[in-house]
């Protein structure tokens, strides 16, 4: 009974659901709606771009040119900025001591300079001219000593040995006279040159190691190369920041008062791309959203392509065209780093070179 009426229905009905499982996966899968309606190009004959939004300076990645523990961060996401405004402060202690030194080895050295400059000395000179007066006198002693004697030897009383060490004492007399006045003269000469001039290179060398140090004190204090905004602050006081290039800035900065969209045209559209042709950038999630662009430049080193739109058609081993245009920020309600959708009008392909 089981295999003659039961097994058949189980058959029968499996060969249904199959029929019916096949059905209803052939239907045709309905379209998805787009989130956003598409740009449409206002021209005939265009080359379109996907534009990134920089600022007019482009975006300055602010780093540091000595690394070190960061004490202080001045600004804030979204503050105007000034050229030279303090941005963020890094530790100096060390070398604000090491300031002190350098600071003192100068004083040093300039005491020594105006001390040769001051030479003589007015209170120096009145003993060295007492040393003077003193050998005149011991030297007139001397001689006064010495003719006495020589009057004393005509008559046979002094030895001739006697009358020698009065003619030495009178030599010995007249020789700390000439150095009393040679000292004399000295004193009154000053400094000798060549002294004054390896006191002014000692002052010269500490006053550039107070200016070395200083310039190393100023330089940890990180300051605003340009005016503009403050667009990214990734560095927070007690982090350590590093010098050199970072995958991600500690700051990012640029002046968005007038901004720029940098679009990638294919290289092989590049040929097609005059820069008298009229733009059109719209904004990504609104087509209504749209502006006329003008023209800055073309970078003409054609670079790989970095900017990915996210589209699975999307090559990127692709070598693109950068072309700067402008626009007025307030015409849009477009961000530093946003994306759009950029047409530039360009020739019809196969039209000859003089149509271009």
């Amino acid at each position: 009974m089981l295999s003659k009426y039961v097994l058949p229905a189980l058959a029968v009905c499996g060969a249904l659901f199959a029929v019916m499982f096949v059905r209803a996966g052939n239907k045709p899968v309905p379209a998805s709606q787009p989130v956003a309606e598409p740009a449409m190009a206002p021209f005939v004959a265009y080359v379109a771009g996907a534009g990134l939004v920089e600022a007019s300076t482009e975006n300055i990645a602010v780093g540091t040119p000595l690394p070190g523990l960061v004490t202080e961060v001045l600004v804030k996401v979204g503050q105007p900025v000034k050229l030279g405004q303090p941005l963020f402060k890094l530790d100096d202690r060390d070398l604000r001591a090491e300031l002190i030194v350098r600071q003192s080895a100068l004083k040093t050295a300039t005491a020594k300079l105006e001390k040769l400059k001051n030479l003589p000395r007015p209170e120096d000179v009145p003993p060295a001219e007492a040393r003077v007066a003193e050998a005149q006198a011991s030297l007139k002693d001397a001689e006064q000593l010495r003719a006495m004697w020589s009057g004393v030897e005509q008559k046979g009383v002094v030895s001739a040995e006697e009358l020698q060490r009065r003619e030495s004492a009178v030599e010995i007399a007249k020789a700390k006279l000439a150095q009393a006045t040679s000292e004399l003269q000295l004193l009154k000469a000053g400094s000798w040159k060549p002294d004054l001039e390896v006191a002014e290179a000692e002052v010269s060398a500490a006053q550039a190691q107070v200016q070395a140090t200083q310039t190393q004190i100023d330089r940890l204090t990180i300051t605003a190369p340009v005016d503009g905004t403050v667009l990214q602050v990734k560095v927070r006081p007690g982090e350590f920041a590093q010098a050199g290039v970072l995958a991600t800035p500690l700051m990012l900065l640029g002046d968005v008062s007038k901004v720029h969209v940098r679009v990638d045209i294919d290289e092989n559209d590049a040929w097609r791309i005059r820069p008298e042709a009229s733009a059109v950038a719209t904004v990504r999630g609104n087509r209504d959203l749209k502006t006329n662009l003008t023209f800055v430049r073309i970078e003409p080193y054609v670079v790989p392509k970095r900017s990915l739109t996210g589209e699975s058609t999307e090559r990127v081993d692709t070598r693109v065209l950068q072309v700067l245009y402008s626009f007025d920020r307030g015409a849009l309600p477009v961000y530093v780093g946003q994306q759009m959708d950029v047409f530039i009008e360009a020739q019809p392909f196969g039209a000859s070179a003089a149509a271009r």
